[in-house]
């Protein structure tokens, strides 16, 4: 993949808020961001919309993304539900001149750390505590118990993978972590920046 911008990447089990802090961050224009829209396999919910939340794909033709290379990572998360990142789309929003954020799966956001380690800053989310996060689901109402029952086992296991990541921020109150996560990922634009001499678009 060619040189480009930075890679900020935000991982959490579902219902920590990782996408509330993403979409704030996204509207911040000093932080030249840009999101990247990951691919699956799974059912579109409603109000959703394809390119916009997801790339919607059969899972064969996720299967044939997989075989033909096209993934800068990806994961079979639950069974038949898959998701991944094309590098198509890091591509596109680097000749942008964007700096790409990630709300994304904990399996996902380490993979892109290992792959890029210099360029991305990978931020864990972590909920009050699973009960909250159960709780939080609930209050979703997009999901079947036995899903949210799937998630929360999940959950526990996701958990133990925050001292892996370059900083937790702990949404024990939504403010605080908007701030937090506002002031690392500014630090290690504002550093890159610096190492390099260059804006992301130059």
């Amino acid at each position: 993949m060619n040189r480009g911008g930075k890679l900020i990447v935000f991982s959490a089990p579902s219902g920590s808020g990782k996408t509330t802090i993403v979409r704030h961050l996204l509207s911040i224009p000093e932080l030249n961001l840009a999101f990247s829209v990951s691919a699956t396999s799974r059912p579109r919910r409603p109000k959703e919309k394809h390119g916009e939340h997801y790339y919607f794909i059969s899972i064969t033709e996720f299967k044939n993304h997989i075989k033909n290379g096209d993934f800068l990572e990806w994961e079979e998360v639950y069974r038949d539900n898959f998701y991944g990142t094309l590098k198509t789309e890091i591509e596109r929003l680097w000749a942008e001149g964007k700096n790409v954020i990630f709300d994304i799966d904990v399996a996902g956001g380490l993979r892109i750390k290992r792959k890029f380690p210099e360029r991305t800053l990978a931020v864990f989310v972590k909920p009050p505590s699973v009960d909250e996060l159960k709780i939080r689901l609930k209050k979703r109402s997009t999901e079947s118990d036995d899903k949210i029952n799937m998630r929360i086992a999940k959950a526990s296991i996701e958990l133990a993978t925050a001292p892996q990541f370059d900083e937790i921020i702990y949404n024990h109150d939504l403010e605080t972590a908007l701030k937090e996560s506002y002031e690392l990922v500014a630090d290690f634009i504002k550093n890159a920046q610096e190492d390099t001499g260059k804006t992301p678009a130059e």
